[in-house]
């Protein structure tokens, strides 16, 4: 006999109406009140940032928070840390069928150049993590949709700052930077900046058929002890850079939503 536990008949419910039902149980906002352009972060400084510049207002879950911003068309959405986290949250918008989705996250600086504040546009991410491998072969590159990364290349340049573009390697493991040969591993593949979500939000975006790009800011040069981010440190970067990360980001989403570029790039 069967065992139930593994299978997937025709007694289990469409995925799309429990995903859907799953986004508003964990986001705390119904699936109609999500704009086609939607941020993703990993903080609650950046729902408040987000809030402070759009007026929106906060919308609580089980486990993440959201606001949407009507008059840009535009939503954001704190999913927590990590690739588990980061694939779960894809599979969840994905339901909606959103327009575009832009990740804003914080990033550790691997090369002597970066310093703490500085924009990275990452060009594709290494796969050292979990949760990706169960969308797509280890075969498959990590790579974010290039006409999102164009969008916000453009903003940055308008601004008149300056961006670095890059690899970035994504782990899940922790601790890191008191393991040798795990350092050692990083200096041989050259990667710009490591960080916990990009290669599985790439993967599994892909997977999953949406648009995703990502904005990496730099927090942290953890190449050294004096480098590690600490809460003190955290709170500085939150003060100093957030708001212009966040700027950044919806000025993308409104850039993408007003001149309505096809941004999927690919043949299914």
């Amino acid at each position: 006999m069967e065992n139930p536990s593994n299978s997937t008949g025709s007694n289990f419910p469409p995925r799309e109406d429990i995903a859907l039902d799953m986004l508003e149980r964990y986001t705390g906002m119904a699936p109609d009140e999500y704009a086609s352009h939607i941020i993703l972060t990993n903080f609650d400084e950046y729902i408040a940032g987000f809030l402070k510049l759009t007026g929106a207002e906060i919308k609580s879950g089980s486990a993440m928070d959201s606001a949407t911003a009507k008059d840009i068309d535009c939503s954001i959405i704190k999913f927590g840390m990590g690739s588990p986290n980061a694939a779960l949250i894809v599979d969840l918008v994905a339901s909606i069928g959103p327009e575009a989705l832009l990740f804003l996250g914080l990033t550790g600086g691997l090369k002597k150049e970066l310093q703490v504040g500085d924009f990275i546009l990452p060009i594709a991410a290494i796969r050292d993590e979990g949760a990706s491998i169960h969308y797509m072969p280890t075969r498959v590159p990590a790579l974010p949709a290039f006409k999102i990364q164009k969008f916000v290349s453009q903003v940055i340049v308008e601004r008149g700052w300056h961006y670095h573009s890059g690899v970035v390697h994504t782990t899940d493991y922790r601790f890191w930077e008191y393991d040798d040969d795990f350092r050692a591993k990083l200096k041989e593949e050259r990667a710009l900046c490591i960080d916990m979500e990009c290669a599985t939000l790439f993967v599994s975006a892909f997977k999953r058929k949406v648009p995703l790009g990502a904005l990496l800011l730099v927090s942290d040069i953890p190449r050294t002890i004096e480098g590690i981010k600490t809460k003190s440190r955290a709170h500085r970067v939150f003060s100093d850079f957030r708001d212009r990360h966040l700027d950044v980001g919806i000025e993308t989403m409104k850039d993408i939503a007003t001149r309505g570029e096809e941004l999927r790039e690919w043949e299914w």
